[in-house]
């Protein structure tokens, strides 16, 4: 696997190649930004491993192979997912007539925006954590979030708090998977595989429709 993108993921390129692709996937859910998170922390688990063995292999030129920093990759894909968050709650804030009859028309869209506005007006925005996992969960949360005029200030320290649980997880399995299983084609699909299902519980509970309280009994 780390042949493939070797040249990519042993240049400081690498955090921002990440950060792009992680700030544009509010708008194209398709990129695969998850997966190029896990890659370069494989990268970083393969560059530690050697490190302790032999010395780093230079590239052509003789210039030395980087090894991507955990931390850094964590910072930038954490920061990115906050900075698109934020793109799409102010154009979705200042989208208009035509946002809110797309919403509209758009079931997902409109259960999504009653359950974050019940989740945010409690003091609670769990919600937009766990939609960071679900595939397009964010978009659908940071646009609802801002169609529906929520305030910024009880949206974006759950942004935050989601975008860090999403890159440290992330991180997390391309790091570990590298590990315990080698940085091959074999550890980096468990570790994307592993990504996908917590994206799949994420949808799910996503889609589960929220309980009404009970009546209160007659008096």
């Amino acid at each position: 696997m780390l042949e493939s993108v070797g040249a990519l993921t042993g240049s400081p390129w690498i955090y921002a190649v990440v950060a792009l692709s992680v700030l544009l996937d509010v708008f194209l859910p398709v990129l695969p930004s998850g997966v190029l998170v896990i890659t370069a922390a494989t990268a970083a688990a393969a560059g530690s491993t050697t490190a302790t063995a032999a010395p780093v292999e230079t590239a052509a030129g003789g210039v030395p192979h980087q090894v991507p920093s955990l931390l850094v990759l964590v910072l930038c894909a954490a920061t990115a997912s906050v900075l698109g968050d934020l793109v799409a709650y102010r154009l979705a804030w200042r989208g208009g007539d035509r946002l809110d009859r797309a919403i509209a028309r758009s079931r997902r869209l409109t259960r999504a925006q009653e359950r974050l506005g019940t989740a945010l007006s409690r003091g609670g925005g769990a919600l937009v954590v766990i939609a960071r996992f679900a595939p397009a969960g964010r978009s659908v949360v940071s646009l609802g979030a801002g169609a529906a005029h929520h305030k910024v200030r009880d949206f974006l320290p759950w942004s935050a708090l989601a975008g860090v649980a999403w890159a440290g997880y992330s991180v997390g399995l391309g790091y570990f998977g590298g590990q315990w299983l080698g940085a091959t084609w074999i550890g980096a699909a468990v570790s994307v595989l592993a990504l996908f299902a917590a994206g799949a519980l994420a949808a799910y509970v996503m889609r589960r429709p929220t309980q009404s309280p009970a009546p209160e009994p007659a008096a």
